[in-house]
């Protein structure tokens, strides 16, 4: 068995921070009581997979997107088992109940809310090989797998086990077959979960969903705009409007309503009332004050100050909802 680290360190959110970005990858942990944060994390190694298992208190957890070229893309299966998180990913947010799980791009940033004390497993899969499972799992990202849906309490089930055997010191015999074992199980979930709505054209779905990674990848960038979608992933622009259309928005429109969304979660995070939200908002590729506050405005019906005013006064805090269901989202 190789076990990576089981170990929390007791020193200062830094430290933390670094730990857990070194088992899990790059994260910031912003815990709502720092004083009486005590998370706990264990990491092990299941073939080529890895699964850990973190139980922490209220807090935000925020990924960028990785600065340059990563070696190697992963995905990351995050499954609740207990307490409830909100998760923005994909442009989609997503609610998440004990047992839910929801399939995330290590390469993507990510945002995940912890609104009460709650343990997530995490299984972390190269790319190369959760393709060989499930086809063009970019397409699944963000999305939702209830708990009573498919095999995802038996995957879910799986998981914990081996979780418990391998913390208590057990050996895993034929780890790799179990590996495989575990994504065929995973694979079978979508499958049964979102299989209507990927029958249309995969392909498509999967080149939408390429191109959505690429605009979170960017999104901070002021110079970064539709021309640039088209360009840089040699595509032609009327393919990509196409693209577009199908889910009744151009590509100039997702693009801001991604950047503002994005905005909106810093304004409502408490962590952020140090920073103006003109700093925000540049951070999020505006270079118009007036012009990010129409938007706002338009977008959210209200100003960014008062929504500041709003959502700092109620807990954590959570995106803007652009709720679809599985059955009527098509490329979403």
């Amino acid at each position: 068995m190789d076990e990576r680290k089981a170990e929390t360190p007791s020193v200062g959110l830094a430290a933390w921070n670094a730990h857990f970005s070194g088992l899990c990858g790059a994260a910031t942990f912003m815990p709502v009581d720092p004083a009486g944060f005590r998370p706990t994390l264990a990491s092990h190694a299941i073939g080529a997979l890895h699964l850990a298992r973190l139980a922490c208190q209220r807090a935000t957890i925020a990924r960028a997107a990785p600065r340059g070229h990563p070696r190697g893309r992963r995905y990351d299966l995050l499954v609740l088992r207990s307490g409830r998180a909100t998760l923005d990913h994909f442009g989609r947010t997503a609610s998440l109940g004990p047992g839910d799980s929801v399939l995330c791009d290590g390469n993507a940033p990510l945002g995940l809310v912890i609104e009460a004390e709650a343990e997530l497993m995490i299984l972390q899969a190269p790319a190369a090989l959760l393709n060989d499972h499930l086809p063009s799992p970019e397409h699944h990202c963000g999305r939702v797998v209830a708990a009573a849906a498919g095999l995802a309490a038996p995957a879910a089930a799986v998981m914990a086990s081996l979780a418990e055997r391998m913390a208590g010191g057990g050996g895993l015999p034929m780890a790799d077959r179990v590996a495989r074992h575990l994504l065929d199980m995973i694979a079978t979930s979508y499958a049964m979960a979102f299989d209507p709505i990927a029958a249309g054209s995969s392909i498509v779905s999967s080149r939408f969903a390429a191109i959505k990674l690429f605009i979170e990848q960017h999104l901070r960038d002021p110079d970064f705009g539709s021309c640039a979608v088209a360009e840089r992933l040699k595509l032609s622009p009327r393919y990509v409007r196409t693209i577009f259309a199908a889910n009744d928005e151009t590509v100039s429109g997702y693009i801001l309503r991604r950047r503002l969304e994005e905005c909106a979660r810093q304004i409502a995070d408490p962590h952020w009332r140090g920073h103006s939200i003109t700093e925000i908002a540049f951070g999020w590729g505006f270079n118009s004050a007036p012009h990010f506050t129409r938007s706002f405005r338009d977008q959210f019906g209200t100003a960014p100050r008062d929504y500041r005013r709003d959502h700092q006064t109620h807990g954590p805090p959570r995106a803007p909802e652009r709720r679809v269901t599985a059955q009527a989202e098509h490329w979403a």
